[in-house]
């Protein structure tokens, strides 16, 4: 085994998705403070004077209590290296959350033990079946009110196809929660609570007779439930089945198990396939795939990060590699670990590992570096946009940093930059797939560029990619208008299906494709059964 494969097999990229408030950044927090990477934990959602979460950085995540942007952390655990990529949990930023899953090697699926499987969690969960990602399931905030364990399996298994493993099993109703039977081990786990959760909870092990001597029924009931859920697994294929836990990670209850899980059970770094299908093995020169561009991370020096995941070689800070979009050499030189928002000197990396390239100016999401023998990786196809505004400048003498500011946030994709032939350059359509992504636009363009801006509202809600044949017969047409997005795609914006319809009907020769980012159908993957 060469030292990259080794190395390779200690990593665990993993992502966390859920529907928005299911607690996503208080499990991701939660878990550093389990691999003591961080001290003391902060609820979410500053509250009360609470402080944020680590991962939550800018300043409307800390003012409003939400992830908006996406956020890379490693820690290290019973010799493994984590890698785990905070998401947005906001419907509206779901394009940047699709990025994150095209980097990772297996997901965390958070559900909300009272609300179920919710619109938004479904919604990446098809993204990361169609990626054949791997999901272990987390049924979080067992300490509230909330449903029964049974009918959440039931709902799991009918709704995405999967079947649940239990790992843990709660021993007391939602709301009433005495502990966790470990499955494994057939013993109870009793949590003694810390204040806030902001420390580890302590943990009594008590003996199957112990547990129903105190718990009686309860503990029978979790017992026979674990039992008869398990059965069925064990009967499942492997790519059918989903490890489950259950938990409440503003307590510290479960997240021990959920890592330990992580370790065992999730893949280690997968080999990536290039454009053409080819694989590019781990052993191979360094390649590496950008997922995510975020500025402003250091408001002292306005720079640029680029986040890229390594799929092959070693990585060391310094070195020379390709940019495979525009055949330049790229230099390394400022590599950096991004934790939260603190940084520190990265020197090298192994397949799995998430890189910050600061001042990349060059490097969009989707691009490819790589050494020695070319590699691309597949693009990032954008999603299609929902949501219109033309954005202007409230101050004339500013143009010029408002120009700036809005190449740089399209660069980014924090919104998508159209223009319009009818409408010029000073006065931009912006589109977004959820009204709050114009929010972030906004609040930066004052914050980082001291640029004001309004928004005029434009009636169009549907966007199709076309082509110049066809621009010729839809640009004589009022009921649509036609933009081109930076990547040079044409799109044509319509106000209502019906409109689309009629146009498609007396024009069947015309291109008006649906854009998609969501990636092409694959295989479900699976994570190994535990016994």
């Amino acid at each position: 085994m060469t030292e990259v494969v080794e190395q390779a097999s200690r990593r665990r990229t993993i992502a966390v998705i859920s529907h928005p408030d299911a607690g996503k950044s208080t499990l991701s927090e939660a878990l550093l403070l389990h691999a003591n990477r961080i001290t003391t934990a902060g609820a979410v959602h500053g509250k009360g004077g609470r402080a944020a979460t680590v991962t939550d950085w800018m300043e409307m995540e800390k003012a409003r209590g939400i992830s908006i942007t996406s956020a890379a952390v490693q820690f290290e655990h019973e010799g493994a290296i984590i890698n785990l990529v905070d998401t947005p949990g906001h419907s509206d930023f779901s394009e940047d959350t699709y990025r994150v899953l095209s980097a990772v090697d297996s997901a965390v699926m958070l559900v909300d033990a009272a609300k179920g499987l919710e619109a938004q969690t479904m919604k990446l969960f098809d993204v990361c079946r169609r990626r054949g990602i791997p999901i272990i399931t987390v049924i979080n905030k067992w300490d509230r009110p909330g449903r029964d364990a049974l009918d959440l399996m039931d709902e799991l298994r009918d709704r995405t196809g999967l079947v649940p493993q239990p790992i843990t099993w709660p021993v007391g109703l939602s709301g009433v929660f005495h502990g966790l039977l470990n499955v494994a081990s057939g013993h109870m786990e009793r949590y003694h609570r810390t204040p806030g959760g902001a420390t580890i909870a302590s943990i009594d092990t008590l003996t199957p007779a112990e547990a129903e001597a105190e718990f009686g029924d309860d503990w029978t009931t979790a017992h026979d439930e674990a039992a008869i859920v398990g059965a069925d697994a064990a009967e499942a294929s492997a790519a059918a089945v989903t490890p489950v836990l259950f938990g409440a990670a503003v307590l510290n209850i479960g997240v021990r198990h959920l890592l330990d899980l992580i370790v065992s059970a999730a893949p280690a770094a997968v080999v990536r396939v290039d454009e053409k299908g080819t694989e590019r093995s781990l052993d191979e020169p360094f390649s590496a795939y950008v997922f995510k561009v975020q500025s402003g991370m250091d408001p002292a020096h306005r720079d640029r990060v680029a986040f890229a995941r390594i799929c092959s070689g070693r990585f060391e800070r310094g070195m020379i590699v390709t940019h495979a979009q525009s055949g330049r050499p790229f230099a390394t030189r400022y590599a950096q670990q991004v934790f939260g928002q603190d940084r520190a000197t990265l020197e090298e990396a192994w397949p799995g590992d998430i890189v910050g390239l600061v001042n990349a100016a060059s490097l969009r999401p989707g691009h490819t570096l790589y050494e020695e023998r070319p590699v691309t990786f597949p693009p990032i196809e954008p999603f299609a946009p929902e949501h219109f505004r033309i954005a202007r400048s409230t101050e004339s003498s500013r143009y010029k940093q408002f120009r700036r500011g809005i190449e740089q946030l399209d660069e980014e994709g924090v919104v998508q930059v159209l223009r319009s032939e009818r409408r010029g350059d000073r006065e931009p359509i912006l589109g977004a797939v959820g009204p709050m992504q114009f929010e972030v636009v906004a609040d930066r363009m004052e914050r980082e560029f001291r640029v004001p801006i309004a928004w005029d509202a434009l009636p169009y809600s549907i966007a199709r990619v076309t082509d110049r044949a066809s621009v010729e017969v839809l640009a004589r047409k009022r009921e649509c208008e036609i933009v081109e997005r930076s990547d040079g795609s044409l799109l044509a914006l319509f106000s209502n299906e019906w409109r689309l319809l009629i146009l498609q009907r007396e024009n069947p020769e015309l291109m008006l494709q649906a854009p998609t980012g969501a990636g092409a159908d694959a295989a479900p993957a699976s994570l190994p059964q535990t016994s």
